[in-house]
């Protein structure tokens, strides 16, 4: 990972075409040659972007470049659709570079990883004659939660968290429409589960063609409600 901050401006020519006028901005160069350019401002988001796989190389300098104050001048490529972003720098502020080492990815927090365990062990929570087919179904952009089979066979994406929010519903889509692409598996249904789900996440879910499920935590793990009076 290398992190460098600078005066610069940057150009997106492909697609679509975007400029990003000179000012302060941290570049993020990754390991798998994807760049991000970040503002101080406008939370997690980059200003722009170039995703995987792509190719960095510096730009020779023309004495109008150097005149307009341009100190070096990046041009990253992606290589299947050659789309380009052009970073000139007028002044390098910092640069450090650091050996992150292997990402062991994203681990869900207890509660998740539980009722995975559970709902995977009580599949009829998702409608009778629901089988099992196996937990982690991994495809090529990351595990999906459950997958398994209704009564008729059809396959069933289950997407588990303990708050069901709309980027939960946005991952369950994106597994969907990779999957509905295998032929040994489609058509793949999609259910979203989770503790509680908020109105504009289930608005989102329905409207997408996926299932809603709330999951009782308490009541899969066999605990007894002991807040009645009956």
């Amino acid at each position: 990972m290398r992190i460098v901050v600078a005066d610069c401006s940057v150009d997106y020519a492909g697609r679509l075409s975007a400029h990003l006028p000179r000012a302060k901005r941290v570049l993020m160069l990754k390991g798998d040659g994807s760049i991000l350019v970040h503002s101080d401002g406008g939370s997690y988001k980059p200003l722009n972007w170039m995703s995987p796989p792509c190719s960095l190389e510096p730009l020779e300098l023309d004495d109008d470049v150097r005149e307009a104050g341009i100190v070096e001048q990046w041009q990253v490529t992606h290589k299947k659709t050659a789309d380009k972003l052009v970073v000139s720098l007028f002044e390098i502020i910092h640069d450090s570079s650091y050996d992150l080492g292997v990402d062991p990815g994203l681990i869900k927090d207890g509660v998740e990883a539980h009722l995975q365990e559970l709902l995977a062990d009580q599949i009829n929570l998702l409608g009778d004659g629901h089988s099992l087919v196996r937990r982690e179904y991994m495809t090529a952009i990351g595990p999906v939660d459950i997958l398994a089979r209704d009564s008729e066979g059809v396959s069933v994406a289950v997407e588990i968290k303990r708050r069901g929010e709309i980027d939960g519903v946005e991952q369950l889509t994106r597994y969907l429409e990779l999957m509905n692409r295998d032929p040994l598996l489609a058509p793949v249904s999609g259910v979203f589960a989770a503790q509680e789900i908020k109105p504009q996440a289930r608005t989102l879910a329905e409207d997408r063609g996926i299932r809603c499920l709330v999951l009782d935590y308490d009541a899969m793990r066999g605990m007894e409600d002991k807040n009645t009076l009956f």
